[in-house]
């Protein structure tokens, strides 16, 4: 026998598996394979990170249907990668420097990027190799970097490509700028948060006669750059002062009043400030009104000369107290009140942007985006779940022109030049901006040499939205491209929706003319058990690393695609995850049972000798356990199959745990225990390894090649490796009606029984008598046939079956759809001994729920005590009461037995 220890021990067999798949390349894909394409490119994580239960769930998605379809037949490419980051990265690198008491611009660009790439080489691994904890089993010879060479390459040849179509554009517009990371920042890149502040309420005076207009705002350091106030124009309180001239205070600057649509004279006093520098909105409405913009904020977050002599230098936030306190000292400030409203900060550093006008490189969205909404309108590409597709069409819908530059160094610098000379109109015409893949010795336009690079590098995204193909070796024509191309399925978070997605569809549509993805899943994100969304500020953050090591990769895995439901965000909890480690050890037992029955026949070469399936025709010849667990088997995997083609993953999980624990261990090795071992226990073991391994891939590789059919190069299934094995295939054929039905009939009477004498407290070594009062003669055949297997399972020495019988004298009743259950406790059950235990029980309980009751009413204790406390004695107390009402029921039926 090839033996199994007692215990399973993850880390005795993951990294051991996971070299072996490894050392013999079966995660490789061909280009010239005659096996059907099946391709997934990776999310690139960002080379900053380390792995979180988002990047987890992702992963493990994705892993499932790779090793599903590889298993299945096809040739399947999962590509890796990893994403240059260019803030995160660039932050990281920049706070090193700062603890050596220098930075980036003592040492300059060129040594700063070598920085950048050593701390990459050093440090940079670490996400990658915990996606291979997972146990992704990625094409590693392919990975990825969106700032090697091949991808560096396209980067350029679609920037050249967009620039000569008119598609990307240099000019002034108001960006989102951090002034921490002095960078500009895409709308997706800021996160808007509800922030309490204040709305404060200014009295702007008429330049000439009298009257006033007071206009609400959250930033009043922002009214020194003000360059009008504007009202709706069908506003009657506002109606005489259109046209009119008001006074700026503090600043004295005259500036008009403007009827404008965009008002909304709900909001405040219906009068605002037009800040055409600071706001986008504003921006907008200083375009249509020609108004001037006037700067008072720098890049660096400090106030500008332009904000005048008192205030310039200030930060903003020093500049609005004193704004306030000169306003109040004036008369101006009417009154200020609390206010909560949504401030954008920054996605990587968390400080909060400020809208600056400047100028930026920029893509224009609409033309890209029209076919990009066609494709998911048609069904080219399937957003699942579905509704998310509203979402992406009002997005689309709505898109706006995105801002590629990045004032920061690490990154794809953007390939401009500028012509310091300009020496003719046409070189004038142009701008002096020369665009080309290869540094330009000299300006195609007027000749000069004298060239300056753009400083500024794209947008992280922008290199990202080119991966479906510029992984696969775009612009070159290559093998990979034409045999991958496009790809499956995308997996991702509902979050990058469109910082990513969006653009990778209207990427690939320009450049490839093809979709880029047939298939977009967008899983759910992980909660606590509570509901609430994991932060380390919350201290409810559950390391997928520390998940691993201590219930190891398989339990992880299988916890996680158990709970990703379509459309529902999932809870997670240590004890899930501890409880299907027990769903592990379950199937190690099993196969401990499995392995001990090949061992009884003799040898595992007497095993292998003998065909691993009963032939159709042999089938009614069989017992009906065996019988019924081959039907069964073949509906499970016709059911796991659909399941993971629809992408609902937690039905797939779920479909082959119950099979396993309650049909395959619960039943069917209960009812063959201490009969002859048959050859078919061992291919529906098989079977169930070869379903589970998508989900559980090392600890079903370890019992897999303890299986007899590992033994010979010329084994039934031909595979060294349970990854590159078959994936079940449903035989309709298999499926036995007559033996589900007749297997149905025997659990519900042994279930019925044993219900009983666990209701009952009869100790499990009573052997116990049983009536079975049945509707029709056909049960009463299949229990007869079968009562071997009844009398064993309930452990009943009698068992009387048939129509009419009629309940004896103190009997226990169990009634279920198709009969009636009685077993006589009379000299069984001494019945004032088993009153006496419940009621003892029942008063020990009712002090506990007393206790409780008292806490759980205390006004102190339910705002005073940790919430999770609270919780917990919540839940104990409703576990009680529903102990208490068994309890209860227990004791009637004693009563009802006794009469």
């Amino acid at each position: 026998m090839k033996e199994l220890s007692k215990f399973y021990n993850p880390k005795d067999v993951e990294k051991k598996w996971y070299d072996f798949w490894l050392e013999r390349n079966y995660f490789h894909a061909s280009t010239d394979s005659s096996r059907p394409p099946y391709c997934i490119v990776i999310p690139p994580p960002n080379i900053t990170g380390s792995l979180h239960m988002g990047h987890a769930l992702n992963t493990i998605l994705q892993d499932t249907l790779i090793r599903w379809k590889r298993m299945s037949g096809y040739n399947t490419l999962w590509l890796p990668g990893v994403d240059h980051a260019g803030i995160a990265t660039q932050n990281v690198v920049e706070r090193q420097l700062s603890e050596e008491g220098t930075n980036r611009q003592s040492l300059g660009r060129d040594r700063f990027i070598e920085r950048i790439w050593k701390w990459k080489e050093d440090s940079g691994r670490t996400i990658i190799n915990q996606l291979k904890a997972l146990g992704a089993s990625c094409d590693w010879e392919r990975e990825r970097f969106t700032m090697d060479e091949g991808l560096s390459r396209a980067v350029k040849e679609v920037f050249v490509r967009l620039y000569r179509e008119g598609l990307i554009y240099k000019g002034n517009y108001i960006i989102n700028w951090c002034p921490r990371c002095r960078t500009a920042l895409s709308d997706l890149e800021v996160e808007h948060e509800s922030t309490k502040g204040k709305l404060y309420f200014i009295k702007y005076p008429a330049t000439k006669g009298k009257g006033s207009i007071t206009v609400a705002t959250t930033r009043p350091e922002t009214m020194l750059g003000d360059t009008a106030v504007a009202v709706h124009p069908d506003d009657n309180r506002y109606k005489k002062y259109i046209g009119k001239i008001l006074t700026l205070p503090l600043v004295g600057r005259e500036i008009p009043v403007i009827a404008e649509r965009a008002v909304d004279p709900d909001f405040g006093t219906g009068a605002v400030k037009v800040t055409p520098a600071h706001d986008p909105d504003d921006f907008e409405i200083g375009l249509r009104h020609r108004l001037p913009q006037v700067t008072v904020i720098g890049n660096d977050g400090r106030m500008t000369p332009e904000a005048g002599r008192r205030y310039a230098g200030l930060d903003r936030y020093q500049c609005r107290h004193a704004v306030i306190d000169d306003l109040t000292t004036g008369g101006y400030l009417v009154k200020s009140q609390d206010y909560i409203h949504a401030v954008g900060h920054c996605y990587r550093c968390k400080t909060v942007v400020e809208p600056l006008i400047s100028e930026q490189w920029f893509i224009r969205m609409k033309p890209l985006s029209e076919p990009a909404i066609e494709a998911v309108k048609s069904g080219k590409i399937r957003i699942i779940p579905a509704q998310w597709e509203n979402t992406y069409f009002d997005w689309m819908k709505n898109i706006k022109d995105w801002c590629i530059s990045r004032q920061i160094w690490w990154g794809h610098r953007i390939p401009a030049w500028y012509c310091k000379e300009m020496r003719n109109a046409e070189c004038g015409m142009q701008n002096g901006i020369v665009v080309a893949i290869d540094i330009p010795e000299e300006c195609p336009y007027c000749g000069s040499r004298e060239l300056i690079q753009d400083e500024d590098v794209l947008d992280t995204w922008f290199s990202s939205s080119l991966w479906p193909f510029s992984t696969l070796g775009w612009p070159d024509e290559t093998p990979e491209l034409k045999t991958f191309y496009p790809t499956d399925v995308l997996v991702t978070g509902f979050d990058i929706l469109f910082f990513w997605v969006a653009r990778m569809i209207i990427m690939g549509l320009k450049f490839m003319g093809e979709i880029p993805f047939k298939d977009v899943y967008i899983h759910a994100l992980i909660r606590d058990a509570e509901g609430q969304k994991m932060s380390k500020s919350k201290g409810n953050v559950i390391d997928p690393i520390q998940m691993i090591s201590k219930y190891g990769t398989d339990a992880f895995r299988f916890t996680l695609v158990s709970l990703s439901s379509q459309g529902r965000d999932i809870r997670l909890s240590e004890e899930r995850i501890e409880g299907y480690r027990h769903f592990v050890n379950k199937l190690w037992n099993a196969a401990r049972f499995v392995l001990m029955n090949i061992d009884a026949v003799g040898s595992f070469e007497a095993v292998n000798s003998q065909k691993f399936s009963t032939p159709n025709s042999q089938l009614s010849t069989l017992n009906l356990p065996d019988r019924w667990i081959l039907s069964r088997l073949q509906r499970i995997v016709g059911e796991v199959n659909r399941f993971l083609e629809e992408y609902r993953f937690n039905e797939a999980a779920g479909t082959v745990y119950q099979f396993v624990w309650h049909e395959f261990c619960d039943w069917y090795l209960e009812m063959i225990k201490g009969t002859l071992p048959q050859i078919h226990l061992i291919s529906v073991f098989d079977s169930i390894l070869r379903l589970l391994h998508p989900f559980m891939p090392f600890v079903s590789e370890e019992i897999w090649q303890k299986l007899p059919h590992t033994s010979s190069r010329e084994s039934p299934w031909g595979a060294p490796s349970i990854t590159i094995a078959e994936f079940p295939r449903q035989d309709t054929s298999q499926i036995d009606i007559d033996a589900e039905a007749k297997m149905t009939t025997t659990i519900e009477a042994i279930s019925a029984i044993r219900n009983i004498r666990g209701e009952m407290n009869i100790p499990p070594s009573s052997y116990i008598k049983a009536f079975i009062n049945v509707k029709d003669e056909q049960a009463i055949n299949v229990l007869n046939s079968n009562l071997h297997y009844v009398q064993r399972l309930s452990k009943t020495k009698e068992v009387k079956i048939g129509k009419g019988i009629i309940k004896p004298k103190m009997a226990a009743t169990t009634i279920t759809p198709s009969m009636e259950i009685f077993v006589p406790l009379e000299g069984v059950l001494d019945f004032s001994a088993e009153r006496r235990r419940l009621e003892k029980e029942m008063d020990k309980i009712d002090k506990e729920v007393s206790f409780l009751s008292r806490k759980l009413t205390d006004e102190d204790f339910i705002t005073k005590a940790p919430k999770e406390v609270v919780e917990k004695d919540r839940n104990r107390y409703h576990g009680l009461q529903e102990r208490l009402n068994r309890i209860g029921e227990s004791l009637r039926r004693l009563d009802e037995i006794e009469r």
